[in-house]
Formats: structure tokens, C-alpha cells, sequence
């Protein structure tokens, strides 16, 4: 999927999570539309790649691409670093939401995810598409209208 696809997905997984939790909202979407980047570190074109550029290459040429940072290990690992040194519930719960909200999207793309890293078993919807396709524009219109809905849900009480 492309940027604006995951950053749409980061943004209504987030929203969506607001509905039943008692965070912050404002800190809990931030954070959840920049934690559906930050898989993407891996991929010198990304926009994560593109902010950190030396990461990204480093991270690249060690662990490739929809590999490490689109695995279970990874989603582990980030909760405890989070757990560790940030102290707001909101944020650390925001940036995982993000990070599996981008992990569903690439699992429907042809090439899936290594979510199960280190083993080389590549995971994928039964129905997939290709990133940057006219499917993958209906899900984000989709995603843009859950999106709405939700936001509305979460928001509705500062009008």
C-alpha cells in the first residue's frame, strides 16, 4: 500500500479505538497515523525512509523490505521500547495501533508481510491487490469514509 493508504488506515484504526478506550484522542490519532508509517523505515521510498534516510538504508540492506519491521518481533519489541521510555498511555497505545493497522493493509497486497520473522513465511490475504492500484484507491475510500464516521463519533461532543 502507499503512504496515504496507511496514514487513512493509522487514522481510522485509531479513531475506531477511540470509541472504547480512555485516552487522550488528539494524542491517540497522531499517534496512530505516525506509528502506520514507521513499518515502512525499511523502504528507502517511503516517507519514513525518505525523513531518516541512513535508517532506512541501514535497516534495508540488514533486514529488506515488509520483513523485521512488519513482524510480530517488531510489534513486540517496539510496545516494550514504548512501555520503557514513554511515560503517556495514549501515545504508546496510538503508535501500535498504527503499526498493525499498516501491517493488515500490506497483508493485502501480493507480496504480504514477513509477520512471523525470522521465519520466511510470507502472510497474505486469500484476496489480495497490487500497492497503488484502483483497488487499493476504493480501500482508502473506504478507510476515508470509516474515517469520518469515527471522527465524527469521537469528536462530536467538542461541537
Amino acid at each position: 500500500m502507499t503512504g496515504n493508504t496507511h496514514i487513512i488506515g493509522g487514522l481510522a484504526a485509531s479513531l475506531a479505538f477511540t470509541q472504547f478506550a480512555n485516552y487522550d484522542p488528539v494524542l491517540l490519532v497522531g499517534a496512530g497515523v505516525i506509528g502506520a508509517l514507521i513499518p515502512d523505515i525499511c523502504h528507502g521510498g517511503s516517507k519514513m525512509g525518505r525523513t531518516f534516510p541512513t535508517l532506512s538504508k541501514v535497516i534495508n540492506v540488514i533486514f529488506g523490505h515488509r520483513s523485521f519491521t512488519h513482524s510480530l518481533l517488531f510489534l513486540v519489541l517496539i510496545a516494550i521500547f514504548m512501555n520503557s521510555f514513554v511515560s503517556n498511555e495514549a501515545v504508546t497505545a496510538g503508535i501500535l495501533i498504527g503499526i498493525v493497522s499498516h501491517m493488515v493493509l500490506d497483508m493485502a497486497t501480493k507480496n504480504g508481510i514477513k509477520l512471523l520473522y525470522p521465519l520466511k513465511i510470507t502472510v497474505r490475504f486469500p484476496i489480495t491487490t497490487r500497492t497503488g492500484s484502483a483497488v487499493e484507491y476504493v480501500v482508502m475510500a473506504i478507510l476515508s469514509v470509516l474515517s469520518v464516521y469515527f471522527g465524527y463519533e469521537t469528536f462530536s461532543y467538542y461541537l
